[in-house]
């Protein structure tokens, strides 16, 4: 299949994701694009829920699994776009609209390199692609429940705009939730214990915590308190202060060490909503990540989270775009990173033994 025709039917595929709204936990509509594109391309696919998954024409069971993921979902829409959102805006190369670079481009460009193997007789590993959902919100429905049936994968690569340099290892993430207990009481009078006096204390600790061990892919464990909440009255000493932390660990930790440390630290309450969302990365000397090497493209840590906390296997992070613009008013994508991904993603894949 040539790579023109694959390109330019990934923009088409694009330009109606970015069309269809599919805030995480509401893709529906996505999946059944998707899911008619595979129809039209002769593909046969197996879903669960807003997850759809397929695999190479021949399939052969002695040989290793390589999975191709990326997500279908997005966030909501920032105020300050001057762009339609859900429409897909052209402007010389660039697409714009929302889930364009997160993570539309990657979607389709895995897609399409897909399309480009399926068919090969004599690869030396199966492919498996898959369209999973709820990435945005790490719910219930998306990648955790699809790696309860997709167990056996060698090697996963995961479509997240990254300017296609490869991201080696990226942190976890846990969000704890911080209660600190006052005393009520009148605001004109001495009397009462202010919680939010009491939580300015507990906050400025988790601002100078330090942890000792520092990746050295991944750096530290950063530790940020982003929400606060108090009071319902100006005249009442509030008794109770709730703050939120977010945590992002590096591979020296795992959750619930940090957690440990943190607890031991704060004279609070602290509640984690989840400890399932690790730090995951994967070894230098891995044959893809040293193909990767071979030619020259980056290798990182990276700071932001995707599927790959769910996976159990063995995983790297690549794709066309830029995390900067994620999340942000006028969201957009080259549609030559689009190309240039497809291109590069064949190449890596091309002839690929795993060991």
């Amino acid at each position: 299949m040539q790579i023109n025709k694959l390109f330019e039917s990934s923009v088409e595929l694009l330009k109606q994701i970015i069309s269809t709204p599919s805030l995480s936990g509401s893709e529906q509509q996505v999946s059944e694009i998707i899911r008619k594109h595979l129809q039209q391309s002769d593909i046969p696919f197996e879903t669960s829920m807003n997850n759809t998954w397929c695999k190479n024409k021949h399939w052969d069971f002695h040989k290793p699994v390589i999975l191709l993921n990326s997500h279908i979902d997005t966030v909501k829409p920032v105020d300050g776009w001057t762009y339609p959102p859900f429409e897909a805006t052209l402007e010389g190369d660039r697409i714009i609209g929302l889930g364009s670079n997160d993570a539309g481009a990657p979607l389709v460009s895995l897609l399409a390199v897909f399309k480009y193997y399926y068919s090969m007789p004599d690869l030396p590993y199966n492919l498996i692609f898959s369209a999973t959902a709820e990435e945005e919100s790490s719910g219930p429905n998306g990648m955790a429940q699809l790696v309860k049936i997709i167990d056996k994968v060698d090697f996963a690569l995961v479509g997240e705009p990254t300017q296609m340099n490869l991201a080696v290892a990226e942190k976890g993430l846990i969000v704890i939730d911080c209660v600190v207990k006052g005393k009520a009481g009148h605001a004109a009078r001495d009397e009462g214990v202010n919680s939010i006096y009491l939580a300015m204390s507990e906050i400025e600790k988790i601002e100078n915590l330090s942890f000792d061990k520092v990746s050295p892919v991944l750096g530290k464990v950063k530790t940020t308190v982003t929400q606060i909440d108090a009071g319902f009255q100006h005249n009442v000493i509030p008794d109770t202060c709730r703050f939120v932390i977010d945590v992002r660990t590096n591979e020296c930790y795992t959750n619930d060490e940090v957690i440990e440390i943190i607890t031991g630290v704060l004279n609070c309450e602290v509640n984690p909503r989840s400890t399932r969302l690790n730090s995951s990365g994967i070894e230098l000397t891995h044959p893809f990540v040293k193909r990767v090497q071979d030619m020259g493209i980056e290798c990182y840590g990276s700071p932001t989270l995707s599927d790959q906390s769910l996976m159990q296997y063995k995983s790297a992070k690549m794709g066309p775009g830029d995390s900067a613009r994620s999340h942000t008013a006028n969201e957009y994508v080259l549609m030559s990173e689009i190309k240039q991904g497809i291109e590069l993603y064949i190449k890596l894949l091309e002839g690929l033994i795993l060991k």
